[in-house]
C-alpha cells in the first residue's frame, strides 16, 4: 500500500519539527535514509544557494552513500541544524568510518536551506542543532510507509510561494517496472505558482485539471493578494529545495542526472524559477533495492522523467495544504483560502 509521499520508497522515513509563535514562523525537516545510507547527488540552480556539503556529492569525490539530507529555514543560519542530525547519527555509529572503531565515523549530511527569516516577526528566530535533532529524531521514531505531514510544517512552516502561503509537499508514483520515483519539496519560490489570469495553478493546469476559478473569485483573490502585497512590502529572498528519491539500484552519476531533470518539476510549477533570489536545490537519493535492466541504457529515462513529474505533484500540494498567516512578520493568504471555493 503507498501513501502518495516520500515514504512510499522504502526504507526513506521522513520528520519535521515546527518553530512557531513569540516571533517564530520557521522549521527543519529531515530525510533519513535507511542504515547503511542511499546513493546521492546534487543539482543547484538557484543563483543563491544557502547549503551545505553539496561538493562531496560530486560523482567525483569520495563519499559513496549519505545517511540523511536536512531541509531547514533559516536562511545560512538554518545550517546550524545539520550538526545535531550528524550528532545523532555519530551516537549510532553511522557515516562514513575514518578509523578502526567502528564509532570513529563522520556522517557527512548535505543540507540546504529556504530563506524565511523575520517571517514570524523576529529575525534571530531561526532553526539550530537542536532543532535538527528533533527532526531526526521525529524520523527514527517514525514507522516505515509513514504518511508525511504537509503544508506549514517543519522547513515549510514559513514558507512563501510567490505571494501566497508555501509550505511542505509530497508525492509518489510506482512505474510498470515496480521502481518507486518520489519527491518531497519545500515551495519557497520567488516566482509565482499561479497563472496571473486566471489564478490557476501552473501545476495543476500541465496535470489538465479544470474548472478554472470563477472571474469573481479571482478578482476577489487579486484584492486579497494586492493588500497583503502593500503591506509585506518588498519580497524577500526565496529558494524552492526538493529531495527525489527512487529504490532503484542507480549510480552517483545516474542520481545527479535524476537531481538536473528533477528542475524540471519545479519549472512546470513556479513561473519564473531559478531566480538570483531563489537558491533551488535539487537531490537525489536512490536506495538500490531495485535493479534497472542492464540490457536497456535508456531505461534511467522513465525514472527521470517521472522525477520530473513527482516534483511538480509536491509543489501542488505543497500549495494547497498551506494555511494563511497573519502576523507581526506578514500577512501570506493561502491558496486553498483564496480559491478553494472556485
Amino acid at each position: 500500500m503507498t501513501v502518495d509521499a516520500l515514504t512510499d520508497v522504502a526504507g526513506l522515513r521522513v520528520g519535521h519539527a515546527t518553530c512557531t509563535g513569540d516571533g517564530w514562523l520557521t522549521g527543519t525537516t529531515v530525510v533519513l535514509a535507511p542504515p547503511g545510507g542511499a546513493t546521492a547527488a546534487v543539482d543547484v540552480r538557484g543563483g543563491g544557494p544557502g547549503t551545505k556539503e553539496t561538493d562531496a556529492l560530486d560523482p567525483r569525490n569520495l563519499v559513496q552513500k549519505v545517511e540523511a539530507v536536512v531541509l531547514t529555514g533559516g536562511s545560512a543560519y538554518g545550517l546550524d541544524s545539520a550538526s545535531g542530525v550528524m550528532a545523532w547519527l555519530e551516537e549510532r555509529g553511522r557515516g562514513v568510518r575514518v578509523g578502526p572503531d567502528p564509532a570513529h565515523v563522520v556522517p557527512v549530511v548535505p543540507a540546504a536551506a529556504v530563506f524565511d527569516l523575520g517571517r514570524g516577526g523576529d529575525f534571530r528566530a531561526r532553526p539550530d542543532a537542536s532543532t535538527g535533532r528533533a527532526a531526526v529524531e521525529a524520523a527514527g521514531a517514525s514507522e516505515p510507509g509513514t504518511p508525511v505531514r504537509e503544508g506549514c510544517v517543519g522547513a515549510g512552516t514559513g514558507a512563501v510561494a510567490g505571494t501566497v502561503k508555501g509550505g511542505i509537499g509530497t508525492a509518489s508514483v510506482v512505474l510498470d517496472s515496480g521502481i518507486t520515483v518520489a519527491a518531497l519539496v519545500v515551495a519557497n519560490a520567488a516566482g509565482s505558482v499561479m497563472q496571473p489570469e486566471t489564478g490557476a495553478l501552473y501545476g495543476e493546469l500541465l496535470q489538465g485539471r479544470t474548472p478554472y476559478p470563477s472571474v469573481e473569485v479571482h478578482e476577489a483573490a487579486q484584492r486579497r493578494l494586492a493588500e497583503a502585497i502593500a503591506r509585506n512590502g518588498a519580497p524577500p529572498l526565496n529558494t524552492t529545495l526538493a529531495v527525489v528519491a527512487t529504490d532503484a539500484d542507480i549510480s552517483r552519476a545516474q542520481a545527479q542526472k535524476l537531481a538536473g531533470t528533477a528542475h524540471d518539476g519545479i519549472a512546470r510549477a513556479v513561473r519564473p524559477v531559478h531566480l538570483l533570489n531563489d537558491g533551488d536545490t535539487v537531490f537525489a537519493l536512490a536506495t538500490g533495492a531495485r535493479p534497472l535492466a542492464d540490457e536497456h541504457p535508456l531505461a534511467l529515462n522513465a525514472i527521470l522523467a517521472a522525477g520530473a513529474d513527482v516534483v511538480t505533484r509536491a509543489i501542488v500540494r505543497a500549495v494547497r495544504a498551506a494555511e494563511s498567516v497573519d502576523g507581526a512578520g506578514g500577512v501570506w493568504p493561502a491558496y486553498e483560502e483564496l480559491y478553494g471555493g472556485r
